[in-house]
């Protein structure tokens, strides 16, 4: 049994990674800006240890950036790094599903899809409300249990990051638009009721339309850049 202070340094290092993840998709820290394990420890009122250890976990999501002599920062995502992460996704989610549009290996009426729809009917209101915050938290839950429908932790855990690095790019560009609702998906109980029916082409077409809706948005940023 490990001793209870690497039990208490491990916990304090997920709350750290977890605290600061949710400040990088809350758009509080903004692509490029710098900080210190020092200042961090200071913010938070722990150790250096557990600090460098979230920093550089956050760092192998792809959130972060390493600087030598100068700590971390948050990494910059381009409109190009954000179209290979949409087509990557949509890639991964369309392979989930097979002719009947259920999940390999997964009862489309199973208990898992129980908590999924759930997530779907929050993110669906949040994105149709422009309530951004929420429909981030509620997003990625989503798409956490739909992958872990396929009942391959890996590529669970790549969709996941995947959704983690899109919403990284997309906040800060999102608080910035004077129409919000009209950018924020909100198809994710249509993609669930696909689902349920075991309809595959329906299915793949909601995957299409997601797909499509961010590539537009892609194409917006682009066009608006100076």
């Amino acid at each position: 049994m490990p001793a209870s202070g690497t039990v208490t340094r491990n916990t304090l290092r997920q709350q750290i990674a977890d605290a600061l993840r949710d400040e990088v998709l809350a758009g509080r820290l903004q692509p490029g800006q710098e900080f210190t394990v020092k200042e961090i420890a200071a913010t938070y009122g722990v150790s250096a240890t557990p600090v460098r250890e979230a920093l550089v976990d956050l760092t192998a999501q792809g959130l972060l950036d390493s600087v030598q002599h100068r700590g971390f920062q948050v990494h910059r995502f381009s409109v190009e790094d954000y179209r290979g992460m949409v087509e990557a996704r949509s890639l991964i989610v369309d392979g989930i599903f097979r002719n009947d549009g259920a999940p390999r290996a997964t009862p489309a009426h199973g208990p898992a899809l129980v908590s999924v729809r759930r997530r779907a009917e929050e993110a669906s209101r949040a994105a149709r409300c422009g309530e951004l915050d929420v429909l981030i938290g509620y997003d990625l839950r989503f798409w956490r249990e739909l992958g872990a429908l396929v009942a391959n932790p890996y590529i669970a855990d790549f969709l996941h990051r995947l959704r983690m690095q899109s919403w990284a790019f997309a906040v800060p560009h999102l608080r910035a638009e004077p129409d919000l609702k009209t950018w924020l998906w909100s198809g994710h109980g249509d993609l669930v009721a696909a689902i349920t029916l075991g309809d595959g082409q329906a299915t793949r077409a909601v995957i299409v339309t997601h797909h499509e809706h961010a590539l537009r948005w892609a194409d917006r940023l682009e066009q608006r850049a100076p």
